[in-house]
């Protein structure tokens, strides 16, 4: 897609600090750097996100991620990792080609703060809900 900004560093046309490539992926640090040594995982392949995804691209992208996140914590020496995905705005995408932050972590106040809200179980509706996924999945 030529107005990606994502197509565009994948083809070279915009320079990154490019940590690993091959002709499917592309890791590269990300110029905002939430925290040092924060990098992109993104497929060369132009999809939105990972609900466009087939599941031979997402075994593709996926089957990079760990020895990517090895050698990060290595290099940077992190004491543990954010590995995010965000599919839509609503769940904070930015950049509407699929991407997976690999966010290192030194402490508490290395400046990413990411907060759940517990809510009350309800059983039943557990239940319901994971049928009507697992009806989903199964077609």
């Amino acid at each position: 897609m030529e107005n990606c900004l994502f197509c565009q560093i994948a083809a070279g046309q915009i320079p990154a600090a490019k940590v690993y490539e091959d002709d499917q992926v592309l890791a590269f640090l990300d110029i905002s750097q939430t925290t040092k040594g924060h990098m992109l995982l993104i497929p060369k392949k132009h999809v939105r996100n990972v609900l466009e995804m087939d599941g031979e691209l997402a075994q593709t992208v996926f089957a990079r991620l760990p020895k990517l996140a090895r050698a990060l914590q290595q290099a940077t020496k992190a004491s543990g990792m954010n590995i995010i995905n965000n599919n839509e705005e609503i769940a904070g995408q930015t950049v509407f080609h699929a991407h997976i932050h690999l966010i290192p972590r030194y402490g508490l106040d290395d400046g990413l703060q990411i907060h759940f809200t517990a809510h009350e179980p309800d059983g039943s509706a557990l239940s319901r809900l994971a049928e009507q996924i697992s009806s989903e999945v199964r077609k």
